[in-house]
């Protein structure tokens, strides 16, 4: 199987059966080079970020019903022709015609032809039935931003899910404070967070613990948290456990740290990254945070609650989301998140602190959440929420509420 061919199978499985690309990406056979792991990495992310757009350039010149398989062809080529400059029209457009079913391979060539004569054009329409096409987002979506959030955030959010996303590693202080700091390679933002002049999955740092790789969004969140040397903490949904590795530097490896997941296949990646970080006060274990722990109860300085969510505040990264999500699915999501903001909550010493995060852009999931939950509870109060929006600080979006248990 080549670069191409691998790639229309990747995308046919993440549009059509559900898939994710970043697991299906994890399979990728050894046998490719970094040449053709790279050209397949851009094709799938690019076509997906693109697709409405990309099937609009050539859905008029098809006139009539396409094969699924055809589909998914024709799509990557034209983000090939449109976004990939480096690789020549005719190599595509040849390369296409070879990869199509027999009987497909004349229109595959014919179409495309057009294409690359007549250039990108561009939809019409009003808001948002046009943008919709333009940033490849669901109008119900752009609908939603919009309302919650106003036209131009709701805007500003599907620009910036076009884009690639930037890479920010995190310091991990258990291991080292200063070597990395230093390199010209380097720049530090707040914190231990920085951005690197090159790919850092390639580096020994990431190998050995001495680095993770980690939103700069995400590690706003444990900040907020407010931990400290010696304190006991709760961290209800930890998997894969790098905000849990956060935790525990925070607390300089001092104190206790309980971290759960309801799946054992996900508290053994919290094991084996604690183990590979240096951490020692982490104890993860498989656990429901939908349900009551009776031995839970009040016995914790902090609790974090990062929740199951949809996602909608990682379009960037993960732009398969946007083609799966439905009303409907935002909806099942919210009671979950509701009992488990409950049930972590009821963990808290009086005094206190939680928060409660999600890496989505949606006030149902997060505000509305968080003020059902005050309104219930009165022995809880509100210190501190925000919603940090992908554009402002080129990372993922994600919102996070901070709350104390009265004394």
């Amino acid at each position: 199987m080549n670069a191409r061919s691998y790639a229309c199978d990747v995308l046919y499985r993440v549009i059509y059966e559900g898939g994710y690309a970043s697991l299906l990406m994890r399979k990728m056979p050894d046998s490719f080079s970094a040449e053709d792991r790279s050209l397949i990495t851009e094709i799938v992310y690019g076509t997906l970020r693109n697709l409405s757009l990309l099937e609009y350039q050539w859905k008029d010149l098809a006139h009539g019903r396409v094969r699924r398989n055809t589909a998914v062809l024709l799509n990557l080529s034209v983000y090939q022709l449109q976004y990939m400059d480096r690789i020549p029209s005719y190599a595509v457009i040849n390369e296409a015609a070879e990869a199509a079913a027999k009987r497909d391979r004349g229109f595959v060539n014919a179409v495309l032809r057009n294409v690359a004569k007549r250039g990108k054009i561009v939809p019409e329409g009003d808001w948002p039935k046009r943008e919709s096409i333009l940033y490849s987002h669901p109008e119900f979506l752009l609908r939603m931003w919009e309302k919650q959030y106003g036209k131009d955030i709701a805007e500003q959010i599907a620009v910036y899910d076009q884009t690639r996303p930037k890479v920010y590693g995190r310091i991990n202080t258990l291991k080292t404070d200063n070597d990395i700091r230093s390199l010209p390679e380097v720049t530090m933002l707040e914190g231990d967070c920085f951005t690197y002049e090159g790919n850092l999955v390639n580096t020994p740092w990431l190998k050995d613990g001495t680095i993770l790789i980690q939103s700069r969004t995400s590690q706003h969140v444990i900040r907020s948290l407010d931990v400290k040397p010696g304190i006991k903490v709760l961290d209800v949904c930890a998997a894969p456990g790098t905000k849990t590795q956060q935790i525990a530097c925070a607390m300089q490896n001092q104190g206790s740290i309980k971290a759960g997941d309801v799946y054992e296949e996900r508290v053994g990646l919290i094991s084996q990254l604690m183990e590979r970080t240096g951490v020692s006060i982490v104890e993860a274990s498989v656990r429901d945070a939908a349900e009551v722990h009776e031995e839970d109860i009040g016995k914790y300085d902090r609790v974090l609650a990062d929740v199951p969510c949809s996602g909608l505040g990682d379009l960037s990264h993960k732009p398969e989301i946007r083609f799966h999500v439905t009303p409907q699915m935002l909806d099942e999501i919210v009671a979950l998140q509701d009992t488990i903001l409950k049930e972590s909550a009821h963990c808290l010493k009086p005094g206190g602190i939680l928060v409660y995060s999600t890496c989505t852009l949606n006030r149902k999931e997060n505000e509305g959440q968080v003020r059902k939950f005050l309104a219930a509870e009165p022995d809880y109060e509100l210190l501190e929420e925000r919603t940090l929006f992908p554009f402002e600080e080129d990372s993922d979006g994600f919102y996070f509420a901070k709350i104390i248990r009265k004394a």
